[in-house]
């Protein structure tokens, strides 16, 4: 099968089974020589299919940044993907509804997500990455998997949408030059702590995500600089910057709940329906 047919193949079923709400069987079981390499060409070509029935790309979704995961997914770099205007929720910090009934396998990940004014270029530090933010937020990532019990290998979840099944982005913090300093502070020393119907699940710290939220984000700013196929970040994009706990399965009747020491961002609270 050549190159391109096999790339589009792959991103019309990973496309069926999303909006199936249907799991597949791991590309890479089933297709020799399926690498990082073609599973971002088929991400490209997800978006050109994506945007033309009228999803728009708002900004990319890291995962596996969090080293304390890789040895349960078996996936030991980072990874990345797009979000949609149809994947994301504003939502109020008191309380929100997430609906199963969108995802398959769900599973559920506190995050920080940055927004940029200006573009991040290669080279730069965290510093200089810290001055092209317009704010920063917590949400949480309801991920999920295409592929049944996350059994898959890394080019299989580049492929299917880097896992990324919502975004639920609580309020946002504008960075300005008079915060900056703090900010800095907070985004490598902040902890979240998880529960689920109120008991404490899991504790996460700032530098999990390879060392800290803006780490993370100069690292895929670095692998875009190679990539021949992919833009760029731009400036208008928000990028959430991988789970800050472990990643827990989500149920029916289950209310999610996050809080924060060491930053001032607001904790959510999710009600699984």
């Amino acid at each position: 099968m050549g190159a391109n047919l096999l790339i589009d193949e792959i991103a019309s079923e990973v496309i069926a089974a999303l909006d199936g709400h249907k799991q597949i069987a791991p590309i890479s079981d089933r297709e020799p020589g399926f690498d990082l390499e073609v599973a971002y060409a088929v991400t490209a070509r997800v978006l050109e299919l994506r945007t033309s029935r009228g999803e728009k790309a708002v900004g990319r979704k890291l995962g596996f940044t969090n080293r304390n995961i890789w040895d349960e997914y078996k996936v030991y770099a980072p990874i990345w993907s797009y979000m949609y205007d149809t994947t994301v929720r504003h939502v109020d910090p008191a309380g929100a509804a997430f609906e199963l009934s969108c995802v398959v396998e769900p599973r559920i990940e506190p995050e920080i997500t940055l927004s940029l004014k200006r573009a991040p270029e290669p080279g730069m530090d965290e510093a200089a990455l810290l001055d092209c933010l317009d704010w920063v937020a917590h949400g949480f990532e309801v991920v999920q998997s295409l592929f049944p019990g996350w059994l898959f290998q890394a080019p299989d979840t580049v492929a299917a949408f880097g896992l990324h099944g919502a975004l639920m982005l609580g309020p946002k913090h504008a960075m300005t030059p008079g915060n900056a300093r703090e900010w800095m502070e907070r985004l490598t020393s902040f902890e979240v702590h998880l529960s689920r119907n109120g008991v404490l699940i899991d504790t996460g710290h700032a530098r999990n995500v390879l060392g800290g939220p803006l780490s993370a984000l100069r690292d895929v700013v670095e692998v875009l600089a190679q990539d021949k196929v992919s833009p760029q970040i731009a400036a208008g994009e928000f990028i959430t910057t991988g789970t800050v706990t472990r990643a827990f399965p989500i149920a029916a009747g289950e209310t999610w709940s996050s809080s924060f020491t060491g930053a001032p961002f607001e904790g959510l609270k999710l009600k699984i329906v």
